[in-house]
């Protein structure tokens, strides 16, 4: 096996990441499964760990800086939660929405540069969780009287009142782009970025 890179490392932590998503979805269907849970969170973390250990053989950072710059970005971006030296509040009186407008403010004067609403939002996304993210972007600009453009216009589709239907009328319409021979999930994905206004752009 050849030296690990970042670069290597890359297809293991969308893996690693993918299988906690089965265990949590397993358990949502009622079984237990805290083992396999704890032994897949501890994947990914085996992952972070490596990384990192990459980055601190070249001198760019180490996994305290990781924690630590994590710890700091909760801290700036909770004030609900916490106080400036990173002990928690007395209380917790925030409702959600006055969470999230806290943390969209916190987040653009971060990087007060950063005018898109879709910028950030990884390209390489799934098409489904792209668009997903997009829409709740596009959303919450609008909500915040963001002068900035947020998308087109775009009419929903009227929906099956559960996700179960939800989700045979989705598997319902990759069958059917099979059939043509279209490619459901670059079909999905061109759709998100025309709807963003970066048709001419590449993922």
């Amino acid at each position: 096996m050849g030296a690990l890179t970042h670069e290597s490392l890359v297809e293991y932590l969308i893996e690693e990441a993918y299988e906690v998503v089965d265990s949590i979805e397993a358990g949502v269907s009622g079984s237990d499964t805290s083992d396999e849970l704890r032994g897949e969170l501890g994947d990914v973390l085996l992952q972070v760990v490596l990384h990192a250990r990459l980055a601190e053989e070249q001198g760019r950072f180490t996994f305290d800086d990781v924690a630590r710059t994590i710890t700091e970005k909760m801290v700036r971006r909770n004030p609900h939660v916490f106080k400036p030296d990173g002990s928690l509040q007395d209380s917790f009186p925030a409702t959600v929405e006055e969470i999230v407008e806290t943390w969209d403010v916190v987040k653009k004067a971060e990087k007060p540069a950063r005018s898109d609403p879709f910028e950030g939002i990884p390209p390489h996304l799934p098409a489904l969780a792209l668009a997903q993210k997009s829409l709740d972007r596009a959303e919450r600009a609008a909500r915040s009287g963001s002068p900035e453009s947020v998308g087109r216009s775009i009419v929903a589709a009227e929906v099956p009142d559960s996700e179960a239907a939800l989700g045979d009328l989705l598997l319902a319409v990759v069958a059917g782009s099979k059939e043509k021979g279209f490619d459901a999930e670059r079909a999905l994905r061109a759709a998100v970025r025309r709807y963003q206004g970066r048709e001419g752009e590449a993922t």
